[in-house]
């Protein structure tokens, strides 16, 4: 479900937000975001993208994203509030506790790499 819901973010992106990618990376830079951050939000979404649904170091990946979604959070809820249905912090926090929750539960029975040996 996290990587699916990366997926769509990346396909809003470059599919379906007005201006494509490069409107959204440009408004990092207008709300005085640091340069980098657009570059880790992106590898962030794509990592998750990619890795999570095969379960690729899904604890790993899982860590790497936890901190753009509680920035996100963050962001949301200075400008907007709370609630999804005013595009508030409801959202990100969800998904913010589903990745730690996902780092806690681990990579699962049926991946295809584990994030770290396991302990016999």
């Amino acid at each position: 479900m996290l990587g699916s819901l990366f997926i769509a973010h990346l396909y809003w992106k470059f599919a379906i937000l007005p201006g494509g990618l490069s409107q959204w990376w440009d408004g990092f830079a207008s709300n005085g975001y640091p340069h980098f951050v657009p570059w880790y939000v992106f590898s962030a979404e794509l990592a998750g993208a990619l890795l999570l649904i095969p379960g690729v170091y899904a604890r790993w990946v899982s860590l790497y994203t936890l901190p753009m979604m509680l920035g996100a959070a963050q962001f949301w809820a200075v400008r907007k509030g709370f609630y999804f249905t005013g595009a508030g912090a409801e959202l990100p926090l969800v998904w913010s506790v589903l990745l730690a929750l996902q780092i806690m539960l681990g990579d699962g029975p049926y991946r295809l790499r584990a994030s770290w040996p396991a302990v016999a």
